[in-house]
């Protein structure tokens, strides 16, 4: 026996590595026809190790003090070696996190991700989008710009209209009766030690539960049904070498992508930095319009779009929490949009376009007219969820086929 067998023997009697590989790599099967849209999951890990990695080094200069915190975010951009680089592809890395996930769940929209026996493995999933749209709040005020602070002064206050409590929930938010230096100390510690252990933890479940159930595939096959004398599935071949080499094509792509954005235009001409953000907070400054970044807007057009403070509240969560139902809302049999009726593909491109919509509203100021469209595609959002409900119980589908196709 080699000396690098007796290392990992000796490994392996202390902690499973090999078992661990085989479980979740060289002896996990995935179905053999993924396609383009299974890219988006192994990119949004790659997303979040980026930011872990470049927040590290920017937490090393950074200062969380209302007095300097704009100003050492300068110095990183102008002083530190290389630090206009990390801070842009932190900022650029939170969109580019945003753009994966919206893919990856409208991957799952497609070909039903989401139902039976995968349930848990979504709700785990949007748990992760959760925490990823605290972090990313929490995130956008440290630069402690216009932008930041304003935004964030429009978001606090939004969980005043509570009933009762509502003021109280707001000053604890803000840990202060304004927003001052306790907000940002408070924010700085939940975006880089709480939020980031709590989606860490979301992706190792996340991803236990999937090799639990088992990689949906676009036939919505499962290939647990045909297995060979060995109990291999028939129609699957191992993650590694196979999808882990093919999803390196992906990332290098996504890096390319990613370069371009970074090196030429990280602003994005203001979707990702807000122009308002290069100037310092000043509370006695309101910027002429206050809104979120693009990854919020749809759910900020759904607030805006209600005329009523509180109902607003109640409809930006709601539009959050239906997502979470999803499972329960679909009663169809069929899992993917290849074998499912004209109706169920419509009411999908209904959300895309309404969703699309919604983010494109929430990001330019608002009019009456604006606002009557951001009502009419709040209800397109919302039909999609409840429309479904409607057809797939009785849904004319198309026969699935037994085995997954090419």
């Amino acid at each position: 026996m080699s000396k690098d067998n007796n290392l990992l023997g000796w490994i392996d009697a202390r902690f499973p590595l090999s078992k661990m590989w085989e479980d979740h790599l060289s002896k996990y099967y995935a179905p053999k026809n993924f396609n383009f849209w299974y890219f988006f999951g192994s990119l949004a890990l790659l997303v979040l190790v980026l930011q872990i990695v470049t927040g590290i080094f920017l937490t090393m200069q950074y200062k969380p003090d209302g007095a300097t915190a704009f100003a050492s975010v300068e110095y990183i951009m102008r002083d530190v070696d290389w630090g206009w680089l990390l801070r842009y592809m932190h900022s650029t890395g939170a969109s580019a996190f945003f753009i994966v996930v919206y893919l990856h769940m409208f991957r799952g929209l497609m070909y039903g991700s989401y139902q039976k026996p995968r349930e848990l493995l979504w709700l785990f999933g949007m748990l992760i989008f959760l925490a990823l749209m605290a972090e990313a709040f929490m995130g956008y005020l440290l630069p402690w710009g216009q932008m930041s602070y304003w935004g964030a002064q429009v978001i606090i206050s939004l969980f005043g209209a509570i009933p009762v409590i509502g003021d109280d929930i707001t000053l604890w938010i803000r840990g202060d009766f304004v927003i001052s230096d306790a907000t940002l100390n408070r924010f700085f510690a939940l975006h880089v030690i709480a939020v980031p252990l709590i989606l860490v933890m979301l992706v190792v479940m996340h991803v236990l539960a999937l090799h639990e159930v088992g990689s949906n595939n676009p036939d919505g096959v499962e290939i647990k049904k045909n297995k060979d004398e060995n109990g291999i599935p028939l129609d699957g071949i191992p993650f590694h070498p196979y999808y882990s080499v093919k999803d390196i094509v992906g990332v290098v792509v996504f890096l390319i992508l990613f370069s371009i954005v970074v090196f030429f235009m990280p602003e994005m001409n203001g979707y990702f930095l807000e122009h308002a953000n290069f100037e310092p907070a000043n509370p006695f400054k309101t910027p002429p319009h206050i809104a979120p970044v693009w990854y919020f807007t749809p759910f900020y057009a759904i607030l805006r779009a209600v005329p009523d403070k509180l109902m607003g509240v109640i409809g930006m969560f709601s539009a959050i929490i239906v997502l979470f139902l999803l499972p329960w809302f679909d009663r169809g049999k069929v899992h993917s949009i290849r074998y499912r009726s004209t109706a169920f593909k419509g009411l999908l491109v209904m959300f895309v376009i309404s969703f699309v919509a919604l983010g494109y509203l929430g990001a330019i100021p608002a009019t009456e007219t604006r606002t009557w469209f951001a009502r009419l595609f709040t209800l397109g959002y919302f039909s999609y969820f409840f429309g479904l409900w409607f057809i797939s119980k009785n849904e004319n589908t198309k026969p699935v086929p037994e085995r997954v196709t090419s």
